[in-house]
């Protein structure tokens, strides 16, 4: 009996084990960011909603969602910083496309003030998704977090990924992270 105990305890250290030392989707095979080799989680555009944003230029522009897996939602409800390791964060970006059928029916709409002046976008074509991955051993040179920029599922280059880390510097008092939470 004592030996049973031994053995389940055991099997469950290791199972701990691989688990956790397991790429980020465990999916071995998929491409990874150069530098910290952070792949595509599996089902994360599933995830829930942190925020949404738009970074406008009249007319050109992106839409931005931000979405979490658990760890990131519960410590953004809670107001956790930093935030634990495990939180992982990917940020979606769409070139936006004018919407003149919107445009038309928000002309309709009594209760949306100044309607009649008002431009909508959509979402058109997907621009890239980049990933923030929380683990502070790993990534420890980098104030624990993992980086990563995916268009059309390939990594960007290692140029590109250089600029995660000082970019997201300002957010320092953040835990590096810009994003707010979208109650």
């Amino acid at each position: 009996m004592k030996r049973m105990v031994f053995l389940l305890i055991v099997a469950a250290i290791v199972a701990g084990v691989v688990a956790f030392t397991a790429p980020t989707t465990g999916h071995p095979d998929e491409q990874a960011s150069p530098i910290y080799g952070v792949t595509i989680p599996a089902g994360y555009r599933d995830w829930k909603l942190i925020a949404v944003s738009e970074i406008a230029a009249g007319d050109k522009g992106q839409l931005r969602a931000e979405f979490g897996n658990d760890i990131a939602i519960e410590a953004f409800q809670e107001g956790k910083l930093p935030f634990p390791d495990g939180t992982i964060i990917a940020a979606q970006h769409w070139t936006k496309e004018s919407s003149p059928g919107n445009d038309k029916v928000l002309t309709l709409l009594p209760m949306v003030a100044g309607a009649g002046n008002l431009k909508s976008f959509v979402p058109e074509a997907v621009v890239n998704v980049q990933f923030m991955v929380k683990d502070s051993q790993k990534y420890a040179a980098t104030a624990g977090w993992g980086f990563a920029d995916f268009k059309d599922g390939k990594p960007g280059d290692e140029a590109l990924h250089k600029t995660c880390f000082p970019c997201h510097q300002p957010a320092k008092d953040r835990d590096l992270v810009y994003t707010r939470y979208a109650r």
